[in-house]
């Protein structure tokens, strides 16, 4: 049998991103994926939106992603688009990148960080103890490991196995996409009927079609067949175009579902596991890589020692109202999405308040991840709110506040009189930082606000306390979100 202190089971963003995470904490994790490679079938997701492309930027990785991509304004709401160039962010735009080239790269940063991958084999089960999981798989060998995340898909075995609930909304519309040869020249561009949206367009790879189209009843669940994507077409445009040599045929639906819990015991869900719903937005392998930065850090710490399991617990709290949000704002962009008359005026209300400064900026940090508030409390609007990425002064020169997070360790930022905080009993995980800023405080959706004196950020990017050098409740946050002071680290241990 062989061991590792966390095994993922899927390879996709979200168990790509997590491993990363849990490695950067020199944790040894590893990740069990189905298909033989890395190479995936389909186009999937479309783009990353700006706070993951901030995410990858705290790990000194979002150029790898920008010079594949192209930069463009991608959140929208049901079509509406939603400008974001005037957010206060580095990246106020969105990345247009498929998801087998987001794959490819997050896959060779996981291979840098010396990850296992075991390609080519499935778990089958798994059976979790006092101290750990035994996880069984296809091939007849087994790992152990002291915790197991499931980041394998809607469908999830994980989830399943472990008995978490999967409660939320059946379809109510289905869409194939695929990419397909074609006899006949078709009609290029959108079209939007009775039945929904439909899209012929060119692919990348020369000579082929790329089809979006929506079925006339909500299609089955098992695979899609070149026969259903001709079937579709016919009553859309009168003719399959001569379909043939289909490269990939998928079926995705407007099922929104969300786990009851992310957690039970020594199993995890993140990523489509923990959550499904419409691609509206393009939300979703967004919100499944942020699930696996918010995972990572936490997990690792339990892992380490350094704090309570009981930090796990923090996990399913934040991040489960966030997908949450995500399904309701998916939900109704679906229901905007319908042709007929009653539902077109109630687009162009919508479109007219989206036009309007407040409302277009609201939704816009929502879908693009830049609005997203932790509950952390009373207190500045910092708390609990993504760190901006200023650019600082210190006795080493100027200094990005993102660099600070390249290697997943929080930090307390004095931005006051220097030498006024000491934190000697986390000094082995928390960095101290003296630095000067100049410059207005700006947050999406916000607006400008009070410059803090000292702010102790998360690895995650996240604010965790905003004080001064009185460093009134510091020590409890610190021990809160980073474990007890070094004096104390004996009595933590996992399970605490």
């Amino acid at each position: 049998m062989t061991e590792h202190a966390v095994v993922i089971v899927g390879g996709g963003p979200t168990g790509l991103m997590l491993a990363g995470e849990m490695a950067l904490a020199r944790v040894d994790v590893a990740i069990v994926e189905r298909r033989p490679s890395q190479d995936l079938a389909g186009s999937r997701a479309g783009g990353l939106h700006s706070r993951t492309i901030e995410v990858l930027d705290q790990r000194g990785i979002a150029d790898r992603f920008l010079s594949q991509g192209r930069v463009a304004q991608v959140a929208g709401f049901s079509l509406i688009p939603l400008d974001i160039s005037d957010f206060p962010t580095r990246h106020n735009y969105g990345l247009g990148l498929w998801q087998n080239h987001i794959e490819r790269i997050l896959a060779d940063w996981v291979h840098e960080l010396r990850v296992p991958l075991y390609y080519g084999i499935e778990v089958t089960g798994f059976a979790q103890d006092d101290t750990g999981v035994a996880v069984v798989l296809s091939d007849g060998q087994s790992l152990r490991a002291q915790y197991l995340v499931g980041c394998d898909g809607g469908r999830s075995l994980i989830r399943k196995a472990a008995g978490i609930e999967f409660p939320g909304w059946e379809p109510t519309t289905s869409n194939l996409i695929a990419e397909v040869e074609m006899a006949q020249e078709p009609e290029w561009g959108f079209r939007r009927d009775a039945l929904g949206l439909h899209s012929l367009s060119k692919s990348a790879e020369g000579g082929r079609v790329r089809v979006l189209v929506t079925e006339q009843h909500v299609g089955p669940t098992t695979e899609p067949t070149l026969r259903d994507l001709s079937e579709a077409l016919i009553p859309v445009y009168g003719t399959d175009y001569g379909i043939h040599s289909p490269t990939w045929i998928s079926r995705f639906t407007d099922m929104a579902r969300q786990a009851s819990s992310y957690r039970n015991g020594r199993v995890l869900l993140a990523g489509d596991a923990a959550h499904v719903h419409a691609p509206d937005g393009g939300q979703g392998l967004n919100t499944g890589v942020q699930d696996a930065v918010n995972l990572g850090w936490k997990l690792a710490q339990v892992v380490n020692r350094t704090s309570p399991e009981s930090l796990l617990d923090t996990y399913h709290a934040e991040r489960h109202p966030v997908a949450a949000r995500v399904l309701r704002n998916t939900m109704a962009s679906v229901a905007l999405r319908r042709a007929d008359e009653r539902t077109k005026a109630l687009r162009d209300t919508v479109t007219e308040l989206l036009g309007m400064v407040e409302p277009r900026r609201r939704l816009a940090a929502e879908i693009s991840g830049l609005g997203i508030h932790y509950d952390l409390g009373e207190g500045h609007p910092l708390l609990g709110r993504r760190m901006p990425d200023l650019d600082l002064v210190t006795a080493n020169g100027p200094l990005r506040v993102f660099t600070l997070l390249h290697h997943a360790r929080p930090v307390l930022l004095n931005l006051g009189e220097s030498g006024g905080f000491d934190i000697t009993p986390w000094a082995d995980r928390v960095q101290l930082i003296d630095a000067k800023y100049v410059g207005t405080w700006e947050l999406p959706a916000i607006g400008p606000v009070t410059a803090p004196t000292a702010v102790l950020v998360r690895p995650d990017g996240y604010v965790a306390w905003v004080g001064d050098q009185t460093q009134v409740g510091l020590a409890d946050a610190l021990t809160t979100w980073f474990g007890p002071p070094a004096a104390a680290q004996r009595t933590v241990h996992s399970g605490a």
